[in-house]
């Protein structure tokens, strides 16, 4: 009887919290949105396997000596996400945006939402029960980019506590795009301005394709120098892509390299979802403000697309600035289906593109300014 007793006191179901119960069953819903919702599976499968295994009682699998604890270290000095950055790179074409230059300005105006929600987050300190420090507040609010990648380099480097419910924020809004933009894009803009057909955009050169990386690279180094480690992987990987002279080496940062280091990646933020790291007032915070920072941030893009539209000679179809936020390609995708609802032959796709790209530069320099001014 005294081995059984044993034997039942190293049970799970024996040695099992309600907290753990609890993230666990978290764990449970982020896989069953990823498989049979479609929403971001590459990221929320590991993230939400990951959850589970970190609360697995007795298994310890996030405390030293096991395999999630050390794969964290990939978080912890920043080195997943400026790998996954150099795959994105690698995969991106800087040529609708080089076609039309002025389509920065709406990447630009997205990240709005980043520095509106760092006011937030520290408004928040006025909730009893809340308190987040300006390092907190910087971390959450880089959420409002839709950049999961930089969400987690700068959480790791400023709220590595936060960085658990930060990660499933930034990456829940980003898969959840399809369902929050199109409310706020139909609200901002009317009938007539969805229909806006756009001219065709201007064939660009192979080499303007090479310079522009070089020369982001060089502006970053010299203006923003803690921006250097986002854009700078971020412009290897692209360099690559468009110099055509290692096409072996451009295919597995956009294949296997980025596969695998995606898989990594989760499962390391699925172990920061342990309970007692997670189930938190503050967690309830965090997802609020990143649902705002990511809506403001894309009724900033909408609003910069309308002025333009009013100011420039060819016309701007102002759904293309929700396109702004980083969340690559399935903002564009979204702004172009809004377009085709409303004009058959409205195609926005490419020119959508354009601030889908500046998002993600913009969502690296917004990084870089936070750290500057917060680290």
């Amino acid at each position: 009887m005294e081995k059984l007793n044993l034997l039942w006191q190293s049970t799970g179901i024996y040695n099992i919290e309600t907290g753990q119960a609890f993230m666990m069953m978290v764990g449970f819903l982020l896989l069953f949105l990823a498989i049979k919702k479609g929403f971001e599976p590459l990221l929320l499968l590991p993230i939400g396997f990951g959850a589970i295994l970190s609360n697995i009682p007795i298994a310890d699998m996030a405390e030293e000596g096991g395999l999630l604890y050390y794969l964290y270290f990939g978080i912890k000095t920043g080195i997943f996400p400026l790998l996954i950055f150099m795959g994105v790179g690698a995969m991106t074409d800087f040529g609708p945006m080089l076609a039309n230059p002025k389509t920065l300005l709406l990447g630009a105006a997205a990240q709005f939402g980043i520095f509106s929600t760092l006011l937030g987050a520290l408004a928040l300190n006025m909730v009893p029960g809340l308190e987040f420090s300006l390092k907190d507040a910087a971390a959450i609010a880089i959420i409002g980019g839709a950049d999961g990648p930089t969400a987690i380099y700068v959480a790791s480097k400023l709220a590595p506590d936060l960085l658990g419910a930060i990660a499933v924020a930034a990456y829940s809004y980003m898969a959840l795009v399809p369902l929050i933009q199109p409310p706020i894009m139909r609200a901002l803009t009317t009938e007539k301005e969805r229909m806006i057909e756009m001219e065709q955009l201007r064939a660009v050169s192979k080499s303007e394709k090479i310079l522009f990386p070089l020369l982001l690279l060089l502006l970053t180094a010299l203006l923003l120098p803690s921006a250097a480690p986002l854009v700078g992987m971020f412009c290897l990987g692209n360099l690559m892509n468009t110099c055509g002279a290692v096409d072996r080496l451009s295919k597995t940062a956009q294949n296997e390299l980025i596969n695998i280091v995606t898989i990594f990646l989760g499962l390391s933020v699925g172990s920061k979802l342990s309970a007692e790291a997670f189930l938190k007032f503050e967690t309830l915070g965090i997802l609020g403000l990143g649902a705002i920072a990511f809506c403001i941030g894309t009724a900033a893009g909408v609003i910069m697309a309308k002025i333009m539209n009013k100011f420039s000679k060819t016309p701007v179809n102002p759904l293309i600035g929700a396109a702004g936020v980083s969340a690559v390609p399935m903002a564009a995708r979204v702004a172009n289906k809004l377009g085709l609802e409303s004009n058959p032959h409205n195609f926005l796709l490419m020119h959508a593109m354009g601030p889908n790209v500046a998002g993600v530069i913009g969502s690296a320099v917004a990084a870089g300014i936070l750290l500057s001014l917060v680290d």
